[in-house]
């Protein structure tokens, strides 16, 4: 049982799990933001260019409600909500929106950075050939110079 407890802490607490973590709980509360836009900013905006109320009112009633001779509602409306629908469906396009261009410019950066490390390691092989071909020059003149020695001798 301590083994069990043991690998579920290192599991627990992996980076990587952690990393997860954190991304789910601020994704949470990035979506609570978008949908408070969408059904706070956005959705009065479409309301008042399309004179409906709000947008989560749009609805297609199927059965009207029935009511009593009192006027109280004895059986309540069938209806579809799609104003509900399209307020999720706004709310969705601007979260993959906003994933999307996170992704792009992450992707933008991670190619910057591979794109630096390349030159760099091209610069470094340039200035590696010429030392090593100044070490080859010096050799082959020292073993001329050995030659002239040992001709003149």
């Amino acid at each position: 049982m301590k083994k069990f407890f043991s690998d579920f802490k290192a599991f627990a607490l992996k980076g990587n799990i952690i990393d997860m973590a954190v991304g789910v709980v601020i994704g949470g509360a990035f979506g609570k933001i978008v949908s408070s836009l969408v059904a706070d900013i956005i959705s009065p905006l479409i309301s008042l260019a399309t004179g409906k109320v709000t947008l989560t009112d749009l609805k297609w009633v199927i059965n009207p409600a029935v009511t009593d001779a009192a006027g109280n509602i004895t059986q309540a409306e069938t209806a579809l909500t799609y104003g509900n629908f399209l307020q999720s469906i706004i709310d969705f396009l601007i979260i993959a929106f906003s994933i999307f261009v996170v992704i792009r410019l992450m992707m933008k950066a991670q190619e910057k950075m591979e794109s630096l490390t390349k030159k760099e390691k091209e610069e470094e092989k340039k200035e590696e050939a010429p030392a090593e071909e100044k070490e080859e020059e010096t050799e082959l003149a020292i073993l001329k110079e050995i030659r002239d020695l040992m001709k003149k001798e």
